[in-house]
């Protein structure tokens, strides 16, 4: 069973223990969070056996989208490998801030930065990829936790992130013992690269913010890079 399937079925279970103290003082009919909790318990099942995690994902999501705070993580953490992507000339074709748009999409997790992978897809086929492409896109992989820790001084989201790394490196031949070094190493290198571009950073979340697209926020990079350099002389 999935961690979402699971995570489900504890609401529920909260739910009914909830009304079941509460109800008669608020007169709660006894059915309505009765069939919540069959809507819970239905979600779960359909998504553990036939959406792959991503029905629950989507439902928790939205339930966490009334928490202002989640929202603005969710901003912060995309627009770390947004512009960390963009600084390191991998081109970004599009970006979602919700599960729902994601999985229309495609992408897992509860939003995502949507990148030009066709340089990266040629080495792999031809069985060979380079130390610089490697780096890139480990720094962007670990770009959304650096963000978030630099904003909020602790990381939420990023679980999906650690694993797209842990199994690159896998696949390129480490041991799971170095993974959490490696984690560290491209934590700090990403870390690095949006404190030394912090106003473009700072404007890049406004933009995402107001659902600007794609080329408008590289645009936006672009510019406020170009000021603090003039204003930098």
């Amino acid at each position: 069973m999935s961690q979402t399937a699971i995570n489900l079925i504890a609401i529920s279970v909260f739910l009914m223990t909830l009304s079941t103290l509460l109800g008669p003082l608020v007169h709660l009919s006894p059915t309505i969070p009765a069939l919540v909790t069959v809507a819970f318990l239905g979600i779960a099942t359909l998504d553990n056996f036939s959406l792959q995690g991503k029905g629950g994902t989507i439902v928790l999501d939205w339930l966490a989208r009334f928490s202002p705070g989640y929202r603005e993580r969710i901003i912060h953490h995309e627009a770390g490998h947004f512009l960390v992507a963009h600084l390191l000339g991998i081109p970004v074709t599009g970006y979602t801030l919700s599960a729902w748009e994601a999985w229309k999409l495609g992408q897992p997790g509860q939003g995502g930065v949507i990148l030009e992978d066709s340089e990266i897809a040629k080495q792999l086929e031809k069985g060979k990829i380079t130390v610089s492409m490697c780096d890139r896109y480990c720094n962007i992989w670990m770009a959304g936790i650096a963000a978030e820790m630099l904003v909020f001084n602790s990381a939420e989201g990023g679980g999906d992130d650690k694993a797209k790394l842990n199994q690159f490196l896998a696949a390129l031949g480490f041991e799971e013992k170095v993974f959490e070094q490696k984690q560290r190493f491209y934590l700090l290198q990403a870390k690095n690269l949006i404190q030394e571009n912090w106003e473009g950073y700072q404007a890049l979340v406004e933009a995402m913010r107001e659902r600007v697209a794609v080329e408008e926020c590289i645009g936006i990079i672009s510019r406020r890079g170009a000021e603090v350099q003039r204003e930098g002389k």
